[in-house]
Order: structure tokens, then C-alpha cells, then sequence
């Protein structure tokens, strides 16, 4: 892999494209003291960069390869480009998804794909679609076109970074970038290294799968036991033996971010810059955290920074599970479980006596009658600030009723919830 071989996906790839926008965020701007801009990747023409890696291979495919088919594996994304690709080329193709793939990312690959794509959902990670995929191109003479292994998917993904060095006129002084399976980030840093080689380089993946932090702590790809999936743009058991090195070797530096900070990234992207981001396209703007809640990327004041918004293939269904871990994650959301005793005026007095002023209950439910006196209850309240959590504890501490707070990540919590 080369810089060279960026720019010639560039030039294969510059009639089929979108050139996106690099648009300054005024929110993070101020928030940082640095100079934020955000690389437009949701604005693709399959609302991710990833079409620029899956054309760039299937274009240099042989008759003999076209006319056998190709075949692939994706959470969403990487299908939309590969079907727009087959649509485009004229090369069937076959897609396998996990199961969890939101609807509306199968229904945008239909879209792109039309009759030139077969879908096929299994299992429950990408992981799982993965090793189907292949099984199918080792089976069937087709060509597997790899999301992210591949020096060809690489380079093609390489070229956002030449975009944006010739957007900006200058080379950046930090790259933050998300991380799945590493092809993005290997294929920028390709192309980084080369044109802009003192740029500071930085990868984020999410909490849940950080797969690129265990390989370099390991020094070579593992497989991780379980991931959390909700990040499913760039959820993978384990980074590319090719990506890897890549990677490793061009001193990029590789954080997580909780899921939950995320989703207050993505609702803040919303809100404020009015951009529809799925989670991994929020992924390396959450880093920089909030103005209440310190991100892990610290960048200096007056620095110019470039995000990767690397996709925008959010299922609307699913806000509603993004501003409850928002919420949670932001202090301003807790679940308890209080016993009430079975007498007209208790949930009054619940109510009178812990609640403050600017807190609400936002969830109600009891779990089991244990007898006649008494019952538990599942208790959501949501505060005015998170800041009231202390003084509400105390009120309950103060109170006669029998209240046990649930916290995050326990496994009550998580069947509760």
C-alpha cells in the first residue's frame, strides 16, 4: 500500500463519487478552542465512504471474475457501496448481513442494488456474515470483496484523506478518525504519512468493540470473545490482518469512547449542526467530548482538526434507544428499585418526599408482588441536572421506604432496562 495507489482510486473513482463537503463545526470550535472540521462522509452518495473502497476493487476485477460474481459480507454500509457498485458495473452480486442490520440500511441496499443483489441475513455479528461470505466465495468461484482487508478496498478509502488535504490547502494538525475493521483509518494514514507526515493520527472505536486497541496491545489481530454491537458500522470481533500493520506502524494512536457518549454526540449533531449521523459516523467527534463531559482526544487551542462523519445510515426506530443511553450516560437518567408498601398514599409520598423539584419519573413498573405489605418497583427518574443525583440520593437514603439504585452495567440493569 502506497499513496500512489490513492491516488489511483482517485482518479478511477472521481466520476463516480461525491466530493464531500469539509464543513467547520462552530459548536465544537468553541467547545474546543481549535479549529474543528467535519469531513462530510454521510453526504456520499450511499451515505458512507465506503463505496469508494468497494468500487475501487470491483472496477479492477477481470471479465472472468465479473462474470463469476462477487460476494460480501457488511453491518449496512459497506453493502449499500458494494450494491451500488454492482448496479453500476453491471456484476451480480450476493450480500450477506447479520440479523440485526436496521431495516433501513437493508432497504437503502436494496435501493442501490436493484435486481443486481441478492440479500441474505446470519447471524448476529458482522462476524458471523463474514465467515457465511466466505464460505460462499470459496464455494461458488465468486469474488469476495472484503469491506476493509484488502489493499484495493484501502486505497479507495484512502482517498477521503487526499480530499481533505486538498480541501483544507494545508495539511491538518490532528486526523480523528473512527475505527471498525481499520480500513479507513489504514487507508488514510497511507495517504497522511506521505503528504502530511507530521500530523497527529488518531483512531477511535467504540467501547464496546474495541477490537484495533486489543490488537495493539497484543501486537498482531485478535478475536474478541463478544462485542457490543450497537456501534454496528464499526463493530468487528477482530481488525484486518492487512489493516493492522498499516496502522501499527504509521504511529496512530487508538481510544474508545462509550456508547453512551456517542449518542449524545449524535442527538448534539442533530440538534446543532442538523446532520443525521448513524453511531460510527459520530464516533470520532464524540472524542472530543462535551463541554460538561471531557472527551478523550485533548486538542490543543488554535489547532486545525479534522473529524471523519463516516456514514449517516441511522434507522429513526432507533432514537429511542440512543436518548435513553444518552441520558444515562450524561447523569440525567437512573433506575432504582423501591419497595413500596401496599397502602393508599405510598407512591404520594415517594413522590413528596424524594423527588426534586426538576425531576420526573419517566418509568413505572412494578416487578413482582412479593406479599399483601409490600411490592417492588422498577423506578425510573429522570433529573433536571446531574448534578441533583447527590442530594437525591440522600432523600432516599432519609426516607423509610427501602430503595436499592441500579447502576450501569450490571447485569440487573442491563435485563431491567
Amino acid at each position: 500500500m502506497t499513496a500512489e495507489d490513492v491516488d489511483r482510486a482517485a482518479r478511477l473513482l472521481e466520476t463516480v463519487v461525491v466530493r464531500t463537503p469539509l464543513q467547520r463545526s462552530e459548536r465544537l470550535s468553541a467547545m474546543t478552542g481549535a479549529e474543528i472540521w467535519l469531513k462530510r462522509e454521510d453526504l456520499q452518495v450511499v451515505r458512507s465512504y465506503k463505496l469508494r473502497g468497494a468500487f475501487n476493487l470491483m472496477s479492477g476485477l477481470s471479465q472472468d471474475e465479473r462474470d463469476a460474481g462477487v460476494v460480501c459480507a457488511s453491518a449496512g454500509n459497506h453493502a449499500q457501496g458494494f450494491a451500488f457498485a454492482c448496479r453500476t458495473l453491471g456484476i451480480f452480486g450476493r450480500i450477506y448481513l447479520p440479523r440485526s442490520t436496521p431495516r433501513q440500511k437493508r432497504d437503502r441496499i436494496r435501493f442501490h442494488g436493484g435486481d443486481w443483489v441478492e440479500l441474505v441475513l446470519i447471524g448476529a455479528t458482522y462476524d458471523d456474515a463474514a465467515a457465511a461470505a466466505k464460505a460462499d466465495a470459496a464455494q461458488s468461484g465468486a469474488t469476495m470483496v472484503a469491506p476493509f482487508d484488502d489493499p484495493r478496498t484501502i486505497a479507495g478509502q484512502g482517498t477521503v484523506a487526499r480530499e481533505v488535504l486538498d480541501q483544507l490547502g494545508a495539511a491538518p494538525d490532528v486526523v480523528v478518525m473512527p475505527v471498525g475493521g481499520g480500513g479507513l483509518a489504514a487507508g488514510m494514514v497511507t495517504y497522511l504519512r506521505a503528504h502530511a507526515p507530521d500530523a497527529e493520527l488518531i483512531g477511535v472505536e467504540p467501547a464496546g468493540a474495541a477490537s484495533m486497541t486489543a490488537a495493539l496491545r497484543a501486537g498482531e489481530p485478535v478475536t474478541l470473545a463478544a462485542i457490543d454491537p450497537f456501534v454496528d458500522g464499526a463493530a468487528v470481533r477482530r481488525v484486518g490482518d492487512v489493516t493492522f500493520p498499516i496502522v501499527a506502524a504509521g504511529g496512530t494512536r487508538v481510544l474508545t469512547v462509550e456508547e453512551g457518549a456517542i449518542c449524545t454526540e449524535m442527538l448534539a449533531l442533530y440538534q446543532t449542526e442538523g446532520i443525521i449521523a448513524e453511531p460510527a459516523g459520530a464516533l470520532a467527534s464524540a472524542a472530543l467530548g462535551t463541554a460538561s463531559d471531557p472527551g478523550v482526544v485533548v486538542v490543543r487551542p488554535g489547532s486545525t482538526v479534522v473529524c471523519v462523519v463516516s456514514g449517516g445510515n441511522n434507522d429513526v426506530s432507533r432514537y429511542g434507544e440512543i436518548l435513553e443511553r444518552s441520558l444515562v450516560h450524561d447523569g440525567l437518567k437512573h433506575y432504582f428499585l423501591v419497595n413500596f408498601p401496599q397502602e393508599p398514599g405510598a407512591l404520594r409520598r415517594f413522590l413528596d418526599g424524594v423527588l426534586g423539584p426538576d425531576d420526573d419519573v419517566s418509568l413505572f413498573e412494578y416487578v413482582k408482588r412479593n406479599n399483601r405489605e409490600t411490592g417492588p418497583a422498577l423506578v425510573g427518574i429522570e433529573l433536571g441536572s446531574a448534578d441533583g443525583l447527590p442530594s437525591l440520593l440522600r432523600r432516599m437514603a432519609d426516607s423509610p421506604l427501602e430503595i436499592e439504585k441500579l447502576d450501569p452495567g450490571s447485569p440487573t440493569f442491563r435485563f431491567l432496562t
